[in-house]
């Protein structure tokens, strides 16, 4: 089931997050890896929040601002099991998404975009709070 996220879930969704950034980000320095933790809950009232849950445990989330998917991390314990094939489809068809930024440095993340139908636009050398980890933004 896909919902909206409630603020007393935050927790989770930094548990998520930190278990889904340690499966497919070894290029993030750890002093990178505590700033972005500190800041999720800031960064989450930026965005709308989307959460799937597998027999009552939310698994996955991802955020949304406008047309652009802004973030989506899945539990690593699950991951491939289709948690963000779904959660990208109802962005797509609910939502409206239309575009993603991606770390560069992240293959599995690039290569799912590109299977879920984005194609590279323009590429960054730097992240939104600009730190040396390039960026590509994808479109559909």
């Amino acid at each position: 089931m896909i919902r909206p996220i409630r603020l007393e879930e935050y927790p989770r969704l930094v548990e998520l997050w930190e278990s889904a950034v340690l499966a497919t980000h070894d290029f993030l320095k750890e002093e990178d890896f505590l700033y972005y933790k500190a800041n999720l809950p800031t960064y989450f009232g930026f965005v709308r929040l989307w959460g799937l849950e597998l027999e009552g445990k939310l698994v996955g989330f991802m955020g949304i601002a406008d047309q652009a998917l802004e973030m989506l991390f899945i539990d690593a314990s699950i991951r491939g099991k289709g948690i963000g094939k779904q959660l990208i489809a109802f962005g797509i068809q609910e939502q409206g998404v239309t575009t993603v930024e991606v770390n560069e440095q992240n293959d599995q993340a690039v290569g799912f975009y590109q299977h879920m139908g984005f194609k590279i636009k323009s590429r960054s050398a730097l992240d939104g709070q600009g730190k040396e980890y390039p960026i590509l933004k994808m479109e559909l």
